[in-house]
């Protein structure tokens, strides 16, 4: 009956194992050897672990050790109590005795897993765990934990690679994939993994992704098109698919069925800003020589409101500013202000674009209003007295340019022009003395301008 007892206890210990990563399967062999007070000694020892009275069942199996030097059981129980007690380098002593004397006895090479995780030696840890997948396949998701803690990025994409193609992915792993890909080193290899998983499964749509997204963070835009294309031979429902059936469409010059495309892949969450980035700028383009879609590139734009990166309305208004299309340089640069009013770049290039257009009513009103919000700004001065110079409202030109004037700091361009806008103003008013004072002040900064 003693027996009976002693063994049950010693599953029972076993089960409770501290710290184990994954749920084991209970040993099925009674490894211990009954000799010559063995029994009672290690009895003793698995009844004070039970209480949590470490050191007296340590002593116990010391002593069972002495009878019994070369059985597995007496160090992985005593590498259990050290472990129990933080004696990490006592513990892993002993569970390394074990396996040296019994390899295949896993829960001793799970006890010095244990250690290692409780003191994040993780190095350590991986041929431990190495081992124990040989086991149990399921600790190769810690592996690929421990490849990542140790920076071992190459090995653990290799083993995220295997586990997804086996099991799935799963969420943690697609994480850690992510992170390593950050780093261009390793996409290269993983592009070939993606075109190898799309040929074995045409139709899963999120190696596609993976891949066209890996294409176009490298800026390798035929090959994400090549990839969308696949795509859309694969799986012609797809989001993705439309990617290059908006660049099909453009280059057969359909603009209906590529605005349609277009609408599909903006309002998609699927799609990366990059790509999108990319079709409003072929779209752009498109329009440029078809302005009936002007109304779809205005609502195409609506889709990038919220965009921090790109700010699309002014990249569109500057793109027609470099044209010399006016008109719809000043369209596309005011759709930008209106939510970013305190962009003074931007500011400056309307109120230019408002010169070169001729629209001086416009440009009076927009460049008084911003002396208003900023009035140490002499450039809005500038362009106000300019404005109000050629509405003949010479007056008040002289009046706001001998203002912005004082603001003038180590410009030499800008105090010419200031100067020139005064003369013409007071030429205007007839005050021959301060318009030649003027001209003349603009000759003297040219003529140093020049040397």
């Amino acid at each position: 009956m003693k027996k009976i007892q002693m063994y049950c206890l010693l599953l029972f210990g076993m089960l409770c194992l501290p710290n184990i990563t994954l749920a084991q399967d209970e040993p099925t062999n009674d490894v211990v050897t009954i000799d010559n007070g063995f029994e009672d000694l290690f009895y003793e020892a698995i009844q004070q672990k039970s209480i949590e009275n470490y050191d007296k069942a340590i002593e116990a199996l010391e002593k069972g050790k002495l009878i019994e030097p070369e059985n597995p059981v007496v160090y992985f129980e005593l590498g259990k109590n050290y472990l129990a007690q933080k004696k990490y380098n006592e513990a892993y002593e002993n569970f390394e005795k074990a396996v040296k004397i019994d390899p295949e006895n896993r829960w001793a090479w799970v006890g010095m897993y244990d250690v290692c995780y409780a003191v994040r030696d993780y190095d350590k840890a991986i041929p431990i765990v190495e081992k124990l997948a040989t086991f149990k396949e399921d600790y190769k998701e810690d592996l690929a934990s421990l490849y990542m803690n140790t920076q071992q990025f190459d090995k653990a994409l290799d083993l995220i690679n295997e586990l997804n193609a086996k099991f799935g992915k799963s969420d943690k792993r697609e994480l850690y994939k992510a992170d390593i890909l950050k780093d261009a080193k390793y996409q290269s290899a993983e592009k070939f993994n993606l075109l190898d998983q799309i040929k074995k499964f045409p139709k899963e749509e999120s190696n596609y992704i993976a891949l066209i997204y890996i294409y176009s963070q490298s800026n390798q835009e035929e090959k994400a098109l090549e990839i969308a294309q696949k795509l859309e031979k694969e799986i012609p429902t797809s989001d993705w698919a439309q990617v290059s059936l908006f660049k099909f469409h453009l280059n057969t010059n359909d603009g209906d069925d590529a605005v349609k495309a277009m609408n599909i892949v903006f309002s998609s969450k699927k799609i990366d800003a990059k790509i999108k980035h990319r079709m409003l700028n072929e779209f752009l383009i498109f329009t440029k020589n078809n302005s009936k879609y002007e109304p779809d590139l205005d609502k195409a734009i609506s889709y990038f409101d919220n965009d921090k990166e790109v700010r699309v309305a002014k990249e569109i208004g500057n793109f027609y500013y470099s044209k010399a299309n006016f008109g719809k340089a000043i369209k596309y640069l005011n759709m930008h202000l209106i939510s970013a009013q305190d962009d003074v770049e931007t500011q400056l290039v309307l109120l230019q674009a408002y010169t070169e257009n001729q629209q001086f009513n416009d440009l009076a009103k927009r460049a008084d209003d911003l002396t208003q919000l900023f009035p140490t700004q002499p450039q809005f001065y500038y362009y106000a007295g300019l404005a109000n110079n050629q509405l003949k409202n010479f007056k008040k030109a002289a009046t706001i340019l001998d203002s912005g004037l004082d603001f003038v700091v180590d410009d030499a361009s800008l105090e010419i022009n200031f100067n020139i806008q005064l003369g013409e103003a007071y030429s205007g008013l007839a005050d021959t003395n301060k318009k030649e004072k003027y001209f003349t002040k603009a000759d003297e900064l040219i003529k140093k301008q020049k040397k």
